[in-house]
């Protein structure tokens, strides 16, 4: 589409936003759809920028030769240089569709803007000369390269060939002088006379150069190296910056000195003497506005006496200097100016600044310089990504439920305005479904991101750490803060069910929080769970045995109740947090799952597993992995720790916590638990008031395996921290076959037992010694019945033994189609009235997935498809016969696996800890 004709004299901008284009006659930016790959995130190491004012198109260069596109939210693009080489500097062609790039191995490209692909069209390399400067004026066909040594270059963009014009250092300076001016840092024309050149040496000399006489009109020397130089609109001034911290001011008709020296951040001495020498200032522009005083913009230049003081960007406007901290190093600056003619007034309206792990905006329209939220995908690391889950063809409803409720979140602090980068077109995708990936993060953030139309977009997030409040009023709580791991609220796994909207999440602490999605705020009156008393430091001293508590002897403070407020978006439903038995932490948190229409999560660690009845608050089952097996057991394991306690069975639904008044039936051990200690959060915080915590130990019946991760352990090393791998060589055959951890979970409804003749609810259990268990469920009918009967959970014997760990388990029909697992559609779980009756009916419907009878005959089978780190198998079922076994890998492991649907029908696809991603048909 097409806007209609301007004049290009000064109508820059059309007037109507809503065209595709920005522009008459040029193409915008458009994503590149037809990568095979598409990246997200904050460019790997910075090192240039640009921006195009009319097309409003930014460029970021790194070190590595990338090159990312940003337009408008939801237009991106990724290039990349063949070489690899560090992008050094990158200039628009202003409105052209067209982009020129100077690596560090000192070639200069021409890159195409206007196709589907960015692609490169010319290319220039220099052999002799180093490229130190790159400068292109607006609707010129010169570009000037600047060198090392002091030479300047002049290019014809057309033909991107040298012109043979040739500015050299010796001419340019004063014949006298043998001393060598050093690298060229800067250049550009004079607004007001393109045929004068600015250029700025190193060393501290700048000439005004005339090109049409190939001779120098003035040279401006200083005795401090310069950094950069800039332009007043009117061409009679310009600006230097320099090594001293110190800002110059020269008239271009000037007698060799400069207007006026400036110290922004150098203290002035009472005696006229000059000022204390500051940092460098590395980067100054001074812009004019009509009305008002003018912008002069630098980075660098504190004093020296500063020291710990954050990176910052200084902002002087008029009489007021503003001094702005950055997070991260300042890599480079743009100021945003309403018009691209630099003989005008500029009238800047905005700053980016490139930092090296951020992409900053500032508004210099409003008071205090607030910064712009920004809409890319660029946040995604803002906190380390510790887990990432990927869901395709969710509920079309969904995409809209969760911006919905995120866009009530407040965002406080930043500017009004729309985020002013808005060139190109919306990129949409090819995909005919709704795609969403959620982020966990290092400080306890899980963020939903729209990923449908290829590009990122944030819809809602979800802050974990608000379930554990910092106990702000207890003097004591003070003095144990200073002793904390990192991140402790750090996610490890995550489980989703799109259908039901129902989330669980685990922590690195060994907790696990179940969330409920709701469109309505509520406030509920629940339990405030009472603190144990307070324990020493568990990385200084284990905690002593505990006695066992009954009735009256109970030392805890007693249970109130508090209003919880929970905003709309997930609100918590229970928190399960393991404990500490007998002086042994416990484990993290190996593999989770959840079903929604069980109303069941299952998470186990290298100790064994739990299943959790949400629906009711219960612990169904928690066994030791050895349990699992029976009398079946294939190792002949020895225990390496006596147990202490009593040994763990079933806890039923008594076991728990009975209600919101407080009552409790607690069995011994966990009791003990309690009183024993808290995990690391014991030292820095409490559990919020929620609707209700379990406290539970997940224990081995035969050995007990606490292994306490050293502290500062990246939470992802979980799997060697808690249970041997393959190509481990240190640990003994004892200790492998007895520290066999849980590693996946799979809800279905299958064949529980070889030859059964009827499906039923079932959990399958993969182990890292590559067994796979089944575990029968017994569920109530639905409705007000599931909620006040007991679901049994009883484990069915072996179903396959696998090379490796198990990681990813599925099943599909006699036909070969994959068989998702039950789930329940979604409702409002605070409705009222006639929402209400509509929420009763759905909670008395359980929807299955498709399955034969009871009186169906045992030809109509189903298949188990079972990927290990080294191996896949397919049994069939009931028979449980393997049909086809299939070795992955010998030289390496899979890392992650699943089975997907492809074009050619269902998939298991690999990714291997070589690199190498496999699909196996």
């Amino acid at each position: 589409m097409w806007t209609q004709n301007y004049s290009i004299e000064r109508m820059l901008i059309p007037a109507n936003p809503d065209l595709y284009l920005l522009f008459p006659h040029r193409p915008a930016l458009l994503p590149s759809l037809d990568a095979q790959t598409v990246r997200h995130g904050f460019p790997y190491q910075p090192s240039s920028m640009a921006h195009d004012p009319v097309q409003k198109i930014l460029a970021i260069g790194t070190q590595s030769g990338a090159l990312r596109l940003f337009g408008r939210p939801g237009v991106e693009c990724y290039c990349q240089h063949e070489s690899g080489a560090a992008v050094i500097s990158l200039q628009f062609l202003i409105n052209e569709g067209a982009l020129v790039s100077a690596l560090a191995d000192d070639s200069v490209h021409l890159w195409n803007l206007r196709q589907r692909r960015p692609a490169i069209l010319h290319s220039l390399k220099f052999n002799r000369e180093r490229i130190t400067f790159v400068h292109l004026p607006f609707q010129s066909k010169w570009l000037y390269i600047g060198t090392e040594k002091g030479n300047i270059h002049i290019v014809n963009v057309e033909s991107f060939t040298l012109s043979g014009y040739v500015i050299m250092w010796n001419k340019a300076i004063e014949l006298s002088s043998k001393a060598h001016p050093g690298p060229v840092v800067h250049i550009s024309d004079n607004p007001m006379d393109e045929g004068k050149l600015i250029i700025g040496y190193e060393a501290g000399i700048v000439v005004l150069w005339d090109l049409k006489s190939k001779k120098a009109d003035y040279r401006y020397t200083y005795d401090e190296a310069i950094h950069s130089v800039a332009w007043h609109h009117e061409g009679k001034q310009f600006i230097c910056s320099h090594s001293d911290g110190t800002l110059t001011i020269w008239n271009i008709k000037g007698q060799g000195k400069p207007f006026q020296t400036i110290t922004p951040h150098g203290k002035q001495p009472k005696d006229g003497k000059k000022p204390e020498p500051c940092k460098p200032i590395l980067k100054v522009e001074y812009k004019t506005t009509r009305l008002g005083d003018p912008f002069m913009i630098l980075s660098g230049g504190l004093s020296y006496d500063t020291v710990g003081r954050r990176p910052c960007l200084t902002v002087m406007h008029g009489k007021s200097t503003a001094v702005l901290e950055m997070d991260y190093p300042i890599v480079d600056f743009l100021t945003l100016c309403e018009t691209p003619y630099s003989n005008d007034f500029q009238e800047p309206y905005a700053v980016v600044v490139l930092l090296e792990k951020d992409l900053v905006v500032i508004d210099l329209a409003q008071n205090g310089y607030p910064i712009f939220e920004n809409p890319y995908p660029l946040t995604i690391h803002e906190s380390p990504v510790t887990c990432c889950e990927y869901f395709a063809d969710c509920p079309v409803d969904l995409i809209p439920a969760l911006y919905s409720v995120g866009s009530r979140q407040k965002r406080q602090g930043y500017s009004k305005k729309e985020w002013p980068i808005s060139g190109g077109n919306w990129g949409l995708g090819t995909q005919s479904y709704p795609e969403i990936i959620i982020t966990g993060h290092a400080d306890g953030t899980v963020k939903f991101w729209d990923a449908s139309a290829i590009m990122l977009q944030v819809l809602y997030k979800l802050k974990t750490a608000k379930v554990f409040e910092k106990s702000r009023n207890n003097k004591e709580d003070k003095q144990n803060t200073e002793i904390v791991d990192e991140d402790p609220f750090a996610i490890q796994i995550m489980a989703w069910c799109p259908e039901s909207r129902m989330l669980c999440v685990a922590g690195v602490s060994a907790n696990l929080i179940i969330y409920r999605f709701s469109r309505q705020e509520i406030t509920t009156e629940v339990v405030q769970v009472g603190r144990p008393p307070r324990p020493p430091d568990p990385r200084l001293t284990p905690p002593p045995a505990a006695t066992p508590l009954t009735g009256s002897e109970t030392t805890y403070p007693a249970s109130s109740i508090t209003p919880l407020k929970q905003s709309s978006g997930y609100q918590v439903e229970l928190v399960v947090q393991l404990v500490w038995v007998s002086g042994e932490p416990p484990q993290q948190i190996t593999s989770l799952a959840l079903n929604s229409s069980y109303g069941l999560i299952v998470f186990g660690n290298s100790n064994g597993l739990a299943v959790v009845d949400y629906l009711q608050k219960t612990v169904l089952l928690n066994l030791g992995t050895v349990e699992l097996y029976g009398s079946n057991d294939p190792y002949q394991r020895q225990a390496r720790s006596p147990r202490k306690t009593r040994q763990p069975g079933l806890i039923n639904k008594h076991d728990s916590l009975e209600d919101q008044t407080g009552s409790t039936s607690l069995p011994a051990i966990l009791l003990e638990c309690m009183r024993a200690i808290w995990l690391l959060l014991v030292n820095m915080c409490v559990f919020s008031p929620c609707v209700r915590v379990l406290y539970l130990s997940v224990l081995s019946s035969t050995v007990l395996l606490s292994v306490c991760p050293p502290r500062g352990a990246n939470p992802l090393d979980h799997r060697d921290n808690s249970f041997s791998r393959s190509r481990s060589s240190s640990v003994t055959s004892i200790d492998k076959e007895a520290r066999e951890a849980i590693t996946s979970f799979h809800f279905c409804e299958t064949f529980a037992r070889k030859g059964d003749s009827a499906i039923t609810p079932c959990l399958y259990v993969g182990t890292s010694l590559g067994t796979v268990l089944a575990v029968a469920l017994n569920l109530p009918p639905a409705g007000e019945q599931r909620l006040l009967q007991p679901v049994i959970v009883l484990p069915s014997g072996t179903l396959a033994r696998l090379k490796g760990s198990i990681l990813r388990m599925a099943f599909l029909d006699n036909t070969g189609t994959f068989l998702p697992p039950a789930f329940e559609t979604w409702y409002e779980p605070n409705a009222a009235g006639a929402d209400s009756e509509e929420r009763d009916k759905a909670r008395k419907r359980r929807p299955v997935s498709v399955s034969p009878s009871t009186s169906q005959e045992l030809q109509e089978s189903q298949y188990a498809v079972v990927c290990s780190e080294k191996q896949a198998k397919v049994i069939a079922l009931p028979s449980q016969n393997c049909i086809f076994k299939h070795s992955i890998t010998e030289t390496s492991f899979v890392l992650r696996a699943d089975v997907v649907q492809m074009n050619i029908g269902n998939c298991v696809a690999c990714f291997c800890a070589n690199g190498h991603i496999m699909t196996l048909r």
